[in-house]
């Protein structure tokens, strides 16, 4: 089970939004270079529900079942690549219907169905229709953000 500590930037309604630095295992990821979540900055913001009743300030673990982990990522990176290459195909199939060359058309066809999965992907994130199960989960409060000292504090 994959487990993360960050910062709670936000408290909205019941979610918190938490700044995780981006850490070691990063590095080994195979999808570090292509990882939208892992961009130039040092840091991700992930949004969770506050159970805790964390304040802003607190450090707090973070967890996601590997099970999960593994199933969000057939969803992001296998399904795509199959619309991409079942829209490519039905494209050169339909060519001669629309009187194009079969190549352009499979380049239209796998286009468009990766990008009609990537839509109802970002849809279903979006409309929060994936399951809790599928997201992380606050686990618990290392350390109040009121007990940390602040830097320049000489207390």
């Amino acid at each position: 089970m994959p487990k993360e500590e960050g910062v709670v930037k936000e408290i909205s309604r019941k979610k918190a939004v938490v700044r995780i630095e981006r850490s070691s295992a990063c590095s080994h990821c195979n999808a570090r270079g292509d990882c939208q979540i892992v961009s130039s900055s040092k840091e991700v913001l992930v949004e969770v529900a506050n159970d805790l009743q964390a304040k802003v300030g607190d450090r707090v673990e973070l967890s996601m079942p590997a099970g999960s982990l593994l199933k969000l990522c057939l969803l992001v990176y296998f399904f795509p690549v199959i619309a991409l290459i079942a829209g490519a195909s039905m494209g050169g199939e339909l060519a001669g219907t629309f009187h194009v060359q079969s190549t352009l058309a499979s380049i239209v066809g796998g286009g468009l169905a990766m990008g009609i999965t990537f839509y109802v992907l970002k849809w279903f994130d979006r409309g929060e229709k994936i399951s809790d199960k599928y997201r992380p989960k606050m686990k618990r409060i290392l350390f109040s953000g009121a007990s940390v000292p602040q830097p320049g504090d000489n207390k």
